[in-house]
């Protein structure tokens, strides 16, 4: 046999190795042909492979890991179907600004347009939410192409790219030994950063100077920028009080005296400048219109994109910047406190949030500890119940998710993730999974506690089993009410399901979720009132080493009317 018919390596081997030189430390995905191989090479390479059972969770996972450690998260998955249940965790990329690489097999150069196993033309598929999809034209192309889609994900706003594996790229036998060692593909380098021009800065500052009622909200862009000392030096400083979007929390510590959460809707009608870090004027913050917000207000906005700024308020000041440098750029410019500040405005925010943090600590302690349990009560035993640090909230499921926020004080960035701007339900387990594996690996290790409705948990139940089986010791809290939103008391669900007449929000009542835990390796714990809750959770966080889940029942519901307050409806038209 000549040395040109030795096979040295194959193109399985060739893309673990250009990840292994991206920095990539974990891949999650679900195996299968042509897959199947590179999955094994990253192992090989060092790489760890988190095996899911379905492409969503899997690429929920991919995306949280990007946003929690600031560089490209990788999904791995089969062509066809694969790439499709993979783009809900593309779109929540997209939506998030997340950075995320999607690998797919598909089928071999030859056989397009053939009708091919899973054919499916997957670069024109993931086009649309993607900021780079690309097919290599050759096994040699393919390193670089994948770095490509690397620094696409990263740079900029960050987001989705895709690459796609044909299977006679994943299969090639490589023959040329110098060609394949000289193949050097270094982590590209961080992102680079920008500053606001100093004209933007000194009309933002005259802006601030000049404001009776100023605000600041943070958002989550500020938690992925790692802004979090600019911003509490910023805040410290100029004493203008702050309010969080849910994933902004931590970057600025909610027990911050500073911080008006408690008081969202009185800060919204009075604030007459407002500071936004990292946070876009979208559904969650009702778009920066009235009648949620001062009809005169003024916008500050910093963000990295440029095509951000001035959406649904065109008058807005643009910062355009990388966060951790402009916001430097104003502390510096500023000598300390804003001159114009009206101290009956800060003092009736701060008594407005005593007032709603009193409301809130009596709704929890409604009810004898034997009695059927509430939202506010479950929440009230699990606050007390978990250590204030080293704990990372997952919260999802509409109610679930909208009255924990209230509830649960996050003291450092990236803590809490929740279903973000897509609204997206499903993320639950993934993000569980993904942040689990991203905070082990760090020196100072944090335990991620997921709290979930019953709905929520129902998008992707079986991912628990991937948890245990990865050694993840999460605890998951499902908020069982028989439903989604409100569910039915047993005997109504019973006489309903008869006639016919469940309404369509109704689930099974009392489903035994605990015991998925316990088939599948785990630990699993059935609640019923504060003392049973308690307990459980005492034995679940002494259990570090094992993936344990807690079926808390609550009150249904009911049949009540569904109502959502925090949206925001279009005013009509009059065209």
């Amino acid at each position: 046999m000549s040395e040109s018919d030795v096979v040295i390596a194959s193109g399985a081997e060739l893309i673990a190795r250009t990840l292994k030189s991206q920095g990539v430390e974990v891949v999650f995905g679900i195996v299968g042909i042509p897959i199947v191989e590179v999955a094994e090479a990253c192992v090989a390479a060092g790489i760890r492979f988190i095996g899911f059972r379905n492409e969503q969770s899997a690429a929920y996972a991919a995306s949280v890991y990007g946003y929690l450690s600031g560089y490209p998260g990788v999904c791995l998955t089969v062509g066809g179907p694969g790439v499709i249940h993979a783009l809900a965790g593309v779109l929540n990329s997209k939506l998030n600004c997340w950075p995320l690489i999607l690998l797919s097999g598909s089928c071999e150069s030859d056989q397009v347009d053939k009708g091919a196993f899973q054919e499916l033309d997957q670069v024109e598929a993931t086009r649309p939410y993607c900021k780079y999809s690309a097919r290599s034209t050759s096994i040699e192309q393919l390193p670089s192409t994948i770095e490509k889609a690397f620094r696409a994900a990263l740079y900029g706003r960050p987001g989705p790219a895709y690459v796609d594996l044909p299977a006679d790229y994943v299969q090639y036998p490589i023959r040329n030994k110098e060609l394949y060692d000289s193949i050097q593909l270094p982590r590209i380098p961080n992102a680079p950063k920008s500053m606001a021009s100093q004209l933007d800065i000194d009309n933002a500052i005259s802006l601030l100077k000049n404001a009776q009622h100023p605000l600041i909200v943070v958002g989550k862009g500020a938690a992925y920028a790692r802004a979090e000392n600019e911003v509490r030096e910023f805040i410290d400083k100029v004493q203008v009080p702050f309010l969080p979007t849910p994933m902004g929390k931590g970057v600025v510590r909610d027990d911050h005296p500073l911080c008006v959460s408690a008081a969202r809707s009185k800060v919204l009608k009075e604030a007459d400048v407002v500071l936004l870090i990292g946070a876009r004027l979208n559904w969650i913050l009702h778009y920066g219109q009235s009648p949620r917000w001062n009809k005169d207000v003024k916008f500050i906005q910093i963000d990295i994109a440029p095509e951000e700024l001035g959406n649904n308020c065109h008058d807005t000041l643009h910062l355009l910047g990388d966060i951790q440098l402009v916001v430097p750029q104003l502390t510096r410019a500023l000598d300390g406190k804003l001159p114009n500040i009206e101290s009956t405005y800060v003092s009736g925010l701060l008594d407005k949030v005593k007032q709603n943090v009193e409301k809130l600590k009596a709704a929890g302690a409604n009810g004898s500890d034997d009695a059927v349990l509430t939202y506010q009560a479950a929440f009230t035993v699990i606050k007390n119940c978990l250590p204030e640090d080293d704990i990372v909230y997952v919260s999802e499921g509409a109610n679930t998710m909208d009255i924990a926020r209230s509830y649960f004080d996050v003291n450092h960035p990236r803590q809490r993730l929740d279903a973000g701007t897509g609204a997206t339900m499903g993320v639950g387990m993934g993000y569980t999974i993904g942040a689990q594996v991203y905070y082990s690996a760090q020196e100072n290790k944090k335990r991620v506690v997921s709290i979930v409705g019953d709905s929520a948990f129902g998008f992707s139940a079986m991912e628990i089993e991937t948890a245990i089986r990865s050694c993840l010791p999460v605890v998951i809290i499902v908020i069982n009410n028989n439903g989604i939103y409100h569910g039915l008391e047993d005997d109504d669900y019973q006489t309903s399901q008869k006639e016919g007449t469940l309404p369509t929000t109704a689930l099974s009542p009392e489903v035994r979720y605990d015991l998925i835990s316990e088939a599948c390796g785990g630990k699993g714990w059935l609640v019923k009132n504060r003392v049973e809750l308690a307990k459980a959770l005492e034995e679940a966080l002494a259990s570090k080493d094992q993936t344990c889940l807690i079926n808390v029942l609550i009150a249904p519901g009911g049949r009540q009317k569904l109502d959502f307050a925090w949206m925001q409806k279009s005013k009509k038209s009059r065209l």
